[in-house]
């Protein structure tokens, strides 16, 4: 009698089909999207505090537009306490929920690598999380300075009304636009480490990343006010530079190690690598 089994053939060479690949990114999203509903719970439940302390840098906008020299939000619709809550929920659930969804793009790229080079998990997780966050608070604190400019743009005898909606998808936008660009340093590192990317190439077209980095600035933030544009560039420059530097180390280090193939003949077999194909997570390899 023939024994049935359902464990899955691994592939010699360690890589998946299209319909792997499709299963590997819906598991990942949906555990993303369930850690960013928990997320969302979590920032429905704290909304008041969470409120307060979104709205302060709108509170920091000049007096004199607003009534009574006090600087309120204007709510235009019936459903927009309910959506203001949503907004709210969502905002903090992204921040809450991002080591989950960070890790999650990470484990979708990680079958791509060799084994060595899956190691870097805990390496990337301990970065990406402080790069967003720090990347989140620069927006924080950056905001009230394009809300004074626009505002103050306002002539003086008049008085500005924001709607709430506005200036929460403006905080929202510059959160995530800050939070995310300051990830891209460490992208760049985790491409030279996988040998994508050398220490040459980043140093060739070193001009063209940087000016690339100015007009991305320019673009994606919502004010597109001067203070705000050079706010997200300029520390986002100074992360590129400390990745390329850690690139030429990267590339020293490798240059400088033993060659494995070295002084072997044509007719001599090179080294094998005796860790066993077993080693890989069961229906899991690496990508063709």
């Amino acid at each position: 009698m023939l024994k049935l089994t359902t464990r899955r053939t691994v592939d010699p060479e360690g890589r998946m089909s299209l319909m792997e690949h499709l299963r590997e990114l819906r598991n990942r999203l949906i555990k993303a999207i369930l850690a960013l509903v928990v997320g969302g719970v979590i920032g429905w439940l704290f909304f008041d505090p969470i409120w307060d302390f979104l709205k302060q840098p709108y509170t920091r906008i000049p007096p004199e537009h607003c009534i009574d020299h006090k600087c309120d939000l204007v709510v235009h619709g019936i459903f927009d306490g309910f959506f203001i809550h949503l907004k709210v929920a969502l905002i903090a659930g992204a921040v809450i929920s991002s080591p989950v969804w960070l890790y999650q793009i990470w484990a979708f790229v990680a079958p791509g690598l060799y084994r060595r080079e899956r190691r870097w998990t805990y390496t990337f997780m301990a970065a990406a999380i402080p790069l967003f966050l720090v990347g989140a608070v620069l927006a924080y604190v950056t905001m009230d300075k394009g809300l004074k400019l626009f505002v103050g743009l306002a002539p003086g005898d008049t008085i500005v009304l924001v709607g709430i909606q506005d200036y929460l998808g403006y905080a929202q936008a510059m959160l995530l636009i800050f939070g995310l660009t300051f990830e891209l340093p460490l992208f760049v590192v985790i491409l030279n480490m996988a040998g994508v990317l050398s220490f040459r190439t980043l140093i060739r077209t070193q001009r063209v990343t940087i000016f690339a980095i100015f007009v991305f600035a320019a673009v994606a933030t919502p004010s597109a006010d001067p203070f705000t544009m050079l706010a997200l560039a300029v520390p986002t420059v100074v992360l590129y530079e400390v990745a390329v530097l850690l690139a030429f180390f990267n590339d020293r280090r490798r240059a400088a190690a033993p060659d494995p193939y070295e002084g072997l003949s044509d007719d001599e077999a090179s080294p094998l690598d005796l860790e066993p194909l077993d080693a890989e997570p069961e229906g899991r390899g690496r990508r063709g």
